[in-house]
């Protein structure tokens, strides 16, 4: 069949059921956008390109459906590196369009010319470069096929030059792989193990969300009476009403989660590759059961076994994994102290939430006192966690959510839970700040008739708030966003608290700005909030309003107490020997 390359290009495509882009326009790339509208495909016109990124990520992490992001070569690409990075370890698989400098040019430092297949390397788990023109078809298809397969970013290149060329080829098939179940002797071993525990504990991870593994562990922790655990910034892994639910491990997580898997005699680890910030010791709690029999179950058999040590690793599917194992359990299984294990759970789980109602402040480190002082300065204005608690009395259960990187963000990870799974999106163990609000907006896209609320700090929503001018435009969907407004880069100023004697090197945000005031001169509702009565009306008036096709920002006005530092494992007093004097400083020569 005839056609030309990027007729074949957007046919593939079509044939992959991918109808959003997220990017901003280049003449690299205008002959297949020029078919866009005629495809039915959607082009997503973004600020910055990295926000582009991050609402492809949000998008398909709450639909499960693939979208494609794109931009002109050189500078339009490399802004796509953090994204693409983030959406990496969030295993979420996307599509990146690279169009490159032409071949006839490559290798001469022309304009926009960067090495992109060098650039993404480390950031896509497959790449390749269109080499011929009768290849372009085969090669986009392999590439979104391997992104599906790997559940990954996935990257084309395709020199400028490969377009408008008329090519004759056969649209390539589609080849669905199944995914793997587990091999036969490392489930029978892990069953055996599991009905032989006597206070066993599961832990859910990213890959019981994507799986549709939920149902599955729920049926397995019933039979069982096992107290569930969720990945660090998984807490939509396990239906949050459950009376097994015992919350997030990780920072600022559940203390019910931790001190009942601190008790486990065998944990299975179900879907997730166990990334150690999300099992670093919590409230003084070092919980991770040092002698504890662990079951490791992750699609990725390079992931079994690299951070701790497993008695049974099993290469599977979560929700495949989990059907196997509930139906190969012994007869007696979870029944060597059900009762007292189930009396246990409850009582931990209602110590830990009465506890974390009455949590009002953050406590000082000994030797310090800026929380203290941070209270005495606006005795008047909300804690962080006073503002998690007025959100939570006006957010639907229904809602999907956005978390940022940061302070105040990492301060609410205990509140949120969920009754399904791809309802709660934050930036993964890359930790890309500016991540919370172009996220909910490709949350929105994917499902519009969902209430959707984003979170950020004041310093990470900085990096992304130029998404401001684009959102407003008449085809984007109404969202609502909560900016936390203290004024500080706050992790990096608890840090400097503990560490550096309170020397503040930019941590200080403008006291002037204000992102409400913002908001309106973009055309968009914006309402500061000064209490917790005033923030819970906010949101709920925005919630309607959004339904009602309004977008509002919501900027709260909250103390600066900082919670806990995000690694005391990887900080340390520095001690001074040489000494720094600044005498030794020797003025340049300028032109």
């Amino acid at each position: 069949m005839k056609m030309t390359t990027e007729e074949a290009f957007v046919k593939v495509l079509q044939r992959h059921g991918i109808e959003h882009a997220f990017g901003i326009i280049g003449s690299a790339f205008m002959p297949i956008s020029d078919y866009f509208p005629r495809a039915g495909i959607m082009f997503w016109d973004v600020a910055h390109e990295c926000n582009g990124g991050y609402m492809a990520d949000g998008f398909t992490r709450t639909t499960g459906k693939m979208a494609m992001i794109i931009a002109q070569n050189g500078p339009g690409i490399t802004n796509f590196v953090t994204a693409v990075k983030t959406a990496y370890w969030n295993h979420t698989p996307m599509l990146l369009v690279t169009p490159q400098a032409a071949n006839k040019t490559i290798g001469q430092g022309g304009f926009q010319e960067v090495e992109q297949m060098a650039a993404f390397k480390d950031m896509v788990a497959y790449q390749e470069e269109v080499r011929d023109p009768s290849r372009i078809a085969e090669v986009l298809n392999r590439v979104i096929t391997k992104g599906k397969r790997l559940s990954a970013p996935v990257q084309i290149n395709v020199p400028r030059d490969m377009w408008t060329q008329v090519i004759d080829i056969e649209l390539p098939a589609i080849v669905d792989f199944e995914r793997p179940s587990g091999g036969e002797d490392a489930i029978a071993e892990a069953a055996k193990v599991l009905s032989a525990a006597k206070f066993p504990v599961i832990l859910n991870g990213a890959g019981v969300v994507l799986g549709g593994a939920i149902p599955a562990s729920q049926a397995l922790a019933e039979r069982l009476d096992a107290p569930v655990c969720c990945n660090y910034q998984h807490n939509d892994a396990f239906p949050g009403s459950h009376p097994l639910f015992a919350g997030p491990l990780g920072y600022n997580g559940s203390k019910a989660g931790m001190e009942l898997i601190s008790k486990a005699d065998v944990v299975l680890a179900l879907g997730t590759r166990l990334n150690p910030f999300s099992t670093l010791p919590g409230y003084g709690i070092d919980y991770w059961p040092k002698t504890a029999k662990l079951i490791q179950v992750d699609i990725n058999p390079d992931r079994i076994g690299l951070t701790k040590p497993v008695a049974v690793g099993i290469v599977g599917d979560a929700r495949k994994v989990a059907e196997s194992l509930l139906a190969q359990l012994g007869a007696s299984a979870g029944d060597a102290g059900r009762d007292d294990r189930k009396a246990l759970i409850a009582k931990t789980k209602s110590a830990w939430a009465q506890e974390l109602t009455s949590m009002d402040h953050e406590d000082d480190d000994p030797g310090t006192n800026w929380n203290d002082r941070a209270r005495k300065a606006k005795p008047e204005w909300m804690s962080p966690r006073m503002a998690w608690r007025a959100i939570q009395s006006a957010l639907p259960k229904e809602a999907i959510i956005s978390s940022d990187i940061g302070n105040n963000c990492a301060i609410g990870n205990a509140y949120p839970s969920f009754e399904a799974g791809r309802k709660y999106l934050a930036p993964g163990l890359f930790g890309p700040c500016g991540y919370g609000f172009p996220a909910i907006v490709g949350a929105k896209i994917g499902n519009p008739g969902v209430p959707v609320v984003g979170f950020a700090g004041d310093g990470a929503f900085g990096i992304s708030m130029n998404e401001m001018v684009a959102i407003g435009r008449k085809e984007w969907p109404a969202i609502t966003m909560v900016v936390f407004r203290n004024y500080q880069w706050g992790a990096e100023k608890r840090n400097t608290t503990l560490w550096y004697s309170d020397n503040f090197v930019g941590t200080e945000l403008n006291d002037d700005a204000t992102y409400a005031g913002i908001a309106r001169a973009c055309g968009l509702q914006g309402v500061q909030t000064r209490t917790m009565e005033e923030l819970t009306a906010a949101l709920d008036q925005a919630l309607k309003d959004q339904k009602a096709g309004k977008t509002t920002f919501i900027e709260a006005l909250i103390n600066q107490e900082l919670g806990e530092p995000f690694r005391r494992d990887a900080m340390k007093k520095p001690v001074e020997v040489a000494g720094i004097d600044p005498a030794d400083m020797r003025p340049q020569k300028g032109a």
